[in-house]
């Protein structure tokens, strides 16, 4: 049967996968310096292998075939995705893709190595490498899918999401944040001065914080007997879902960025610990694609570690593992005077909830430019700046490690990627509602410790759905509606500003 000649394909891909993904998570944690060369070459010669056999042309037949057998209404959605995922990997030849691989991992070590000093005149070059490639991608996807070239590059990420609806969305947000900030930092300003926030009492030790971050990680859900927590340059959440690998980065100085860090990884932790195992090798049973992913996890960071209730729970579980003095004479409002702070800055992954969409807004209108032709790689610094002032009030025109030169995603050509992270939290906010509709006492249960509702949900609605649906259907099938502004930002306003 050609269904079982699919089947025996899929448990061979998802092989390679594993070995590429802990190969990406050994150089990203703890390979030497030395090895990168190599590495390189491991990587782009095991991507080359998978292109050749997941694209194979024989396959198109067997899926053909395959129509024609008598399958079970599961097995005909896992049909429907495995054709999508093979006419998505059939646009871009094993040669192409081995050339990227090369050219994308060489240029993330290379963004290692310049990004302290902020050497974008280094960079530059492999960075118009990969920008060129990014192009070349995505004009050979909108060939074959018949999108345009940037809707092309988001499909990879985000199937069914459209550069029109992300537009749509991001610009009703755009404008309300626009006049929201300045209202939530007056409201702010006007909170600490009658209640200044406390200093952190610093120093803490980075045992004792990997022990809180783990603690919590347990608690909220996390399966530690398949996965684990270490650290690397830039907080991820890579592996298999049969052995997640997390990683975070501590400051001894205070110890919020490095636990909301790893609440937001263990949010993605738990997405794939949560998909069908039973689907585990077929595209069907991957995670639906990267708003999702973000939706777990900005779930777990936004709606629940920073909810008021999981502070009532978490104060006891601070003083275990960092001890009374880290937080001694501190009340639970002066924690949420830090949990909940506002503040313009130039990093995305230290932004708060408020400010970080203008930070992905900034790089989807500069993505969309870039794929389209419109802007010089050479140039990005420039309108960078010019968007971070209009948006942000800030400028980077001399500091390019603090902008173009900050993110991983662009080094290493990811390009579509970004507005996932917005999507991702409008989603959260609107599952968030569909949560409370469904159990008003929901926040009871966290300032109890009690994630297990919430889990649930989550496993019901979104995990065990894995990519049996597109995005937007996914949204709709969960919420009951498709995806609106205006839960993220009733949010924003109940947080903020009430």
């Amino acid at each position: 049967m050609s269904f079982t000649k699919l089947d025996d394909l899929g448990r061979k891909l998802e092989a390679l996968e594993h070995a590429q993904s802990m190969l990406g998570v050994d150089e990203a944690v703890q390979m030497p310096s030395g090895g990168g060369d190599k590495r390189a070459e491991a990587m782009s010669m095991l991507a080359g292998m998978y292109h050749e056999m997941a694209a194979a042309p024989e396959i198109a037949g067997w899926i053909a075939e395959a129509r024609n057998e008598d399958l079970s209404d599961t097995q005909k959605v896992a049909l429907n995705e495995f054709e999508r995922s093979y006419i998505n990997l059939t646009c871009l030849s094993s040669d192409f893709v081995r050339r990227q691989v090369s050219a994308r991992v060489r240029s993330e070590q290379l963004w290692r190595t310049l990004r302290p000093a902020g050497n974008w005149k280094e960079f530059l070059p492999a960075f118009e490498g990969i920008v060129n490639l990014a192009r070349e991608e995505s004009q050979l996807r909108a060939d074959v899918l018949k999108l345009s070239p940037y809707d092309a590059l988001i499909e990879q990420y985000d199937p069914g999401s459209r550069v029109v609806d992300i537009a749509t969305v991001f610009t009703e947000l755009k404008t309300f944040l626009k006049t929201f900030i300045p209202k939530a930092l007056e409201a702010q300003a006007k909170r600490r001065a009658k209640n200044p926030p406390k200093p952190f009492n610093a120093p803490f030790s980075i045992e004792k914080q990997k022990a809180l971050g783990e603690a919590m990680m347990k608690a909220i859900g996390f399966d530690f007997t398949h996965g684990r927590l270490d650290v690397s340059h830039h907080p991820f959440c890579g592996g298999v879902p049969s052995d997640v690998r997390m990683t975070t980065r501590y400051t001894t100085s205070e110890f919020l960025s490095s636990l909301m860090g790893i609440l937001h990884e263990t949010g993605h932790g738990l997405y794939e610990q949560g998909l069908p195992k039973e689907w585990a090798h077929w595209p069907m049973g991957k995670a639906r694609g990267m708003a999702a992913h973000e939706s777990q996890s900005l779930f777990v960071e936004m709606q629940v570690a920073r909810n008021p209730a999981f502070w009532k729970w978490a104060m006891p579980v601070l003083r275990e593992h960092l001890g009374d003095a880290a937080i001694a004479g501190w009340s639970l409002e002066d924690i949420l005077a830090h949990v909940h702070r506002i503040e313009r800055g130039l990093i995305r992954v230290d932004a708060d909830e408020a400010t970080y969409p203008l930070h992905v807004i900034l790089r989807f209108e500069i993505e969309q430019q870039l794929i389209g032709g419109n802007l010089g790689a050479k140039d990005v610094p420039e309108i960078w700046d010019a968007r971070m002032k209009e948006y942000l009030g800030l400028s980077t025109i001399d500091n390019p490690k603090d902008g173009p030169m900050q993110d991983v995603h662009w080094p290493s050509g990811a390009f579509g990627y970004f507005p996932s992270y917005t999507l991702g939290a409008m989603m959260a906010a609107q599952q968030w509602a569909a949560v409370e509709r469904e159990n008003s006492n929901v926040s009871d249960d966290i300032r109890k410790g009690n994630f297990s509702g919430i889990n649930d949900w989550r496993r019901k609605n979104i995990w065990s759905k894995a990519s049996t649906l597109s995005t937007p259907e996914l949204m709709r099938a969960a919420t009951g509606e498709t995806l609106q502004a205006k839960y993220f930002t009733a949010h924003l306003k109940r947080r903020y500003l009430a």
